[in-house]
């Protein structure tokens, strides 16, 4: 696979690179690892809100609200 980047990245990338001491490829692949994780993770979390909709498994801006309310007065507490 090839990848072509703009001058700036690429000159960004070699910077990077050179302050950290490692190789332009191995930051590339670093990066693209961390964007196909979180985006696997992502997904998976829409997923799950969506699996929770169709459920019903859901609170009401009522209880959302006091949900949050609680927490706050449990922080304000500790």
């Amino acid at each position: 696979m090839e990848v072509i980047l703009p001058p700036d990245v690429e000159a960004k990338l070699s910077r990077l690179a050179d302050e950290q001491g490692r190789d332009r490829g191995s930051l590339v692949v670093e990066a693209v690892e961390r964007m196909v994780d979180h985006d696997t993770w992502f997904i998976a979390e829409v997923e799950k809100g969506l699996a929770d909709l169709e459920r019903g498994a859901v609170l009401s801006h009522e209880e959302l609200g006091q949900r949050l309310e609680d927490r706050l007065a449990q922080r304000r507490t500790a």
